[in-house]
């Protein structure tokens, strides 16, 4: 069957632009699905001349859990097969969001949520049962944690803010008061500051759809709005440019699929032919026998 074995956000050629505001360098986002990550936080010592303070961790619940424990999570509660092409890069994902989740510096916010929500939903797209591409959606997000009805509903709330934005207003959010605006100042003022921000892929996604529903198609606009959110601008240009490889290379493997299930479908019903005709000509006979 037709299989990602090793889809992943990974720019594997440089590639020309197809958006304004993607770039053509590439970068290596490899993904590893048979490794265990075990992240333990250690919090160093605060030492000064009149005395020194040891922090140390008081439970088992400071230890997060590992990569394998996460995914373990994921299969107890969504127990139903997946597709190899949906469930390869949903298991390689699910990796890559641990890393980023038990990160010290790590800290959930809405545009994160966007930008994983829009993940999903593009490489979940043409499943087939809309209900269980739910269930995989809380599976995933309960697996690490967190709230799957948070994701949603933050996703949703910046899709509709965003669109009734302009190229504009969508960067000075900073001058006006709302929820979503003071959402952005937080983010702002976190990564003006050394170790209070966790960058990540699923952050520059976010940033792209905000862009993407505001109509902002000038390059200068993701220049603008980085800035304003004091991140960096070549790293989210690079991330842009993994995502879009990403798309592509789902849209290849989602039609080879639908060839090998067309195919499928054809031989089954070429087999099924010979057969349908031994039945025809067995019920002519029978109908027949009575009367010889």
């Amino acid at each position: 069957m037709a299989a990602l074995t090793s889809l992943s956000f990974s720019a594997l050629t440089q590639c020309s632009k197809t958006k304004p505001y993607l770039s053509s360098s590439s970068y290596i986002f490899a993904f590893r699905t048979h490794f265990s990550y075990h992240c333990v936080g250690v919090r160093p010592s605060n030492y000064s001349t009149s005395k020194m303070v040891v922090q140390c961790m008081s439970s088992a619940t400071d230890v997060p859990p590992t990569v394998s424990e996460t995914k373990l999570n994921f299969l107890k509660t969504y127990k139903r097969p997946i597709p190899s092409i949906y469930n390869n890069v949903l298991q390689e994902l699910i990796v890559q969001q641990h890393i980023i989740r038990y990160k010290r510096s790590y800290r959930y916010d809405p545009v994160f949520a966007l930008g994983f929500v829009t993940v999903y939903d593009k490489l979940m797209e043409g499943y087939p049962s809309d209900e269980d591409r739910d269930a995989v959606f809380q599976a995933y997000i309960n697996a690490l944690n967190e709230d799957p009805k948070q994701y949603r509903i933050d996703a949703r709330k910046l899709e509709e803010w965003a669109r009734v934005q302009n190229p504009n207003s969508l960067v000075e959010f900073s001058s006006k008061e709302g929820e979503v605006e003071g959402i952005l100042k937080d983010i702002s003022e976190r990564a003006g500051r050394k170790g209070e921000f966790s960058y990540s892929r699923f952050f520059a996604v976010g940033l792209f759809r905000l862009l993407e529903l505001a109509n902002a198609t000038e390059p200068t606009t993701l220049d603008k709005l980085c800035a304003a959110l004091s991140i960096n601008k070549r790293s989210v240009d690079r991330d842009l440019d993994v995502y879009r490889i990403l798309l592509s290379k789902l849209v290849q493997a989602k039609e080879l699929l639908k060839e090998y299930i067309d195919r499928e479908k054809k031989k089954r019903e070429e087999r099924a032919e010979p057969q349908k005709a031994n039945e025809a000509i067995t019920k002519c006979l029978g109908q027949q026998l009575p009367g010889m």
